[in-house]
């Protein structure tokens, strides 16, 4: 598979799993957090008015259906300008970034903000880890104490967001999986199929039960999953930690036999921003 195929397969896994995620909330959650999604050349803009994580709210998948023109990013911020949004974090892979592109977030005082590191591997070159606490996956019933474990490992409210995690559970595409020390739930992830890419997410561990090898045990599972599933290939994404520091989440990941496939900057947009870097 060529690099260019595979950066657009894992792009739109990512873009896809994230606008499922958010459209599927019920209507309490949709009210609660003011959420609302859209698609906008190949790619998608997702909106959460009232996110306090500066999480949940962002574009990406662009690039590949149409290029990345002053157009574009006009039919996002417009999107968001019309939602009242408080800003909105911009994915896009460094390959199908314009030459001018400078110039496009300059007039939109788009900024730089972290970066994050996309990986990927073929099923038949992921190294399953191991646990001595139990993993398998989530139904219907253990919907919404899933979700507030996953949320309570990020450090993330609860309220609306579980609800909206919940409701993934049972969506054919999503196969979310858990894992207990004892009786107690004490971290989950999911797994979302798409044709040939089994996307790696959600992953989260309760802080008194970490460095037991539960997000191995959870990437074992999900893996065995996709390919059962018919999946070829695995992708996932982690924070690029800071030089001198260590993401666990992604060592655990390059452990299992993921490898980098690129690095994507972080692109924030805040409504009161001037030209980049001003506001």
């Amino acid at each position: 598979m060529s690099q260019d195929r595979l950066t657009a397969l894992a792009e739109g896994v990512e873009a896809e799993f994230m606008y499922q995620y958010e459209s599927l909330a019920p209507p309490s959650a949709t009210s609660t957090l003011g959420i609302a999604t859209t698609r906008i050349g190949g790619g998608v803009a997702l909106s959460m008015r009232h996110d306090v994580t500066g999480y949940w709210s962002k574009a990406l998948g662009f690039g590949f259906e149409e290029p990345i023109t002053h157009d574009l990013v006009d039919r996002v911020v417009d999107f968001y300008r019309a939602e009242g949004s408080r800003g909105t974090v911009i994915q896009i892979a460094p390959s199908v970034l314009p030459p001018d592109w400078d110039d496009i977030r300059t007039r939109h005082g788009i900024s730089p903000g972290s970066s994050w590191v996309k990986l990927s591997c073929p099923i038949d070159a992921f190294r399953p880890g191991r646990t001595g606490m139990r993993v398998g996956p989530v139904g219907p019933d253990a919907a919404l104490e899933w979700a507030s474990v996953v949320l309570r490992g990020f450090g993330m409210p609860e309220e609306g967001l579980a609800e909206m995690l919940a409701a993934s559970v049972g969506h054919p595409a999503f196969r979310p999986f858990a894992v207990w020390d004892g009786d107690e739930m004490v971290a989950g992830a999911n797994l979302f199929v798409h044709g040939e890419i089994g996307s790696l997410n959600a992953a989260s561990t309760l802080p008194g039960h970490r460095n037991r090898g539960a997000q191995s045990a959870l990437l074992a599972a999900r893996a065995k999953e996709a390919a059962n599933a018919g999946c070829r290939r695995l992708v996932a994404e982690a924070g690029l930690p800071a030089e001198g520091s260590a993401n666990p989440s992604l060592n655990n990941m390059l452990a299992a036999g993921l490898r980098p496939l690129y690095d994507r900057q972080n692109w924030i947009w805040r409504p009161d921003a001037g030209p980049a870097g001003e506001s």
